[in-house]
């Protein structure tokens, strides 16, 4: 680009005051600007990153530099987990829109903390959680079985080195062992009413975004403290106009509705 010259995009959406606070909402975002007065936008928020891995490293966890433990991991360390039968950090993503761009794990990892502490990706579609379910042929009791077994032999390792981490490594077979029962009924959204389905714009199992912010309200009536949404499809790099309309409106109503949900289940006031 030197030598050449260089012009400032404007946006291509204007942007109006909304709510008794005055927020500044683009138009691309009709249903969260309803939502003007309960949420908080950080205007303050700069980054000398260029790039998504470290622009994204240093917004979950403050620096640039990997393996420092994520927001959720410090959330989930000074509060700790609500549910015995869920993680105290889940992490939803979904794509749509234009070049879904990746995302690392390490975005969500406890890093120097226990590994316990760590988010647990949750997915829409397939098995919910990747090597919780069965294999063929295993039953329940002969899993708990197993489960016991292999906690006996790791706290007897753990009474010879003395090393933390294999209290974290017990304590995530056994979650994982309990999340078997309480997952099905969490992932299928298909007994919520058609009226909350509406709102959202959720079709269930489809892994959308709007069943991700379906999936977050019911997470979070089950005590999981932390909930991070990812939508991967913002890294246009051009065709501003028609995907930016594309993205916006995935997100959008479902965001909101989120919002709006937890409002009137008087979620809000302590979310």
């Amino acid at each position: 680009l030197q030598g050449k010259d260089l012009r400032c995009l404007g946006s291509r959406a204007p942007f109006r005051r909304h709510g008794e606070s005055g927020q500044s909402i683009s138009d691309y975002l009709p249903h969260i600007a309803t939502c003007a007065d309960d949420i908080a936008i950080v205007n303050s928020m700069v980054t000398e990153q260029i790039n998504h891995d470290p622009a994204h490293t240093f917004m979950n966890t403050g620096t640039i530099v990997p393996d420092r433990p994520s927001m959720g991991s410090w959330v989930n360390y000074g509060l700790g987990s609500l549910s015995e039968n869920l993680p105290g950090f889940v992490v939803l993503t979904s794509v749509g829109g234009r070049n879904p761009q990746p995302i690392a794990a390490r975005q969500w990892s406890s890093g120097f903390l226990p590994s316990k502490l760590s988010g647990v990706e949750f997915h829409g579609q397939g098995d919910p959680v990747h090597y919780v379910a069965n294999p063929p042929g295993i039953t329940t009791d002969c899993q708990s079985n197993l489960v016991d077994a292999v906690a006996e032999l790791n706290r007897l390792r753990a009474e010879t080195t003395r090393d933390p981490e294999i209290d974290s490594r017990i304590a995530q077979h056994e979650l994982a062992f309990r999340m078997q029962a309480s997952i099905p009924e969490l992932m299928d959204i298909s007994g919520e009413s058609p009226e909350t389905l509406e709102m959202y714009g959720a079709v269930p199992g489809d892994g959308s975004f709007a069943s991700n912010c379906l999936l977050a309200r019911r997470l979070a009536e089950r005590g999981v403290r932390f909930i991070h949404l990812y939508h991967r499809g913002w890294d246009h790099h051009g065709g501003l106009k028609q995907y930016m309309d594309v993205c916006c409106d995935k997100c959008d109503q479902p965001t909101a509705a989120l919002l709006k949900d937890l409002k009137r289940r008087g979620m809000l006031e302590d979310t």
